[in-house]
């Protein structure tokens, strides 16, 4: 992989990190779900949530309260969280795709 491609890459891990940060996922529940749906290797994705946790702290900290926060208030909200476990597939694969990675 060439350093440009290397870079692109990079950044299309990050942009699938977004992603599932859009969808309040953990860092654990990230890593396997670019492993399953995108076949990005999970220490590729554990790597690239560190730095940007190392580059953006404060986001980081408010986000892990946030999701305890909400994961308190929503227990019993299934649904909604079925309904968006669906969703998080087909949002991987077409980011994965618009990005080049098959």
């Amino acid at each position: 992989m060439g350093s440009e491609s290397s870079a692109q890459y990079i950044h299309m891990v990050q942009h699938l990190i977004e992603e599932c940060i859009l969808f309040n996922m953990s860092k654990e529940e990230c890593v396997e779900a670019l492993s399953q749906h995108a076949n990005i290797k999970p220490v590729i994705t554990s790597t690239v949530w560190k730095e940007l946790e190392k580059e953006n702290t404060e986001f980081f900290e408010a986000y892990a309260k946030r999701r305890e926060e909400k994961r308190r208030t929503t227990v019993s909200e299934t649904s909604s969280s079925s309904e968006t476990s669906q969703r998080i597939p087909n949002v991987l694969l077409d980011s994965s795709k618009k990005y080049g990675n098959k």
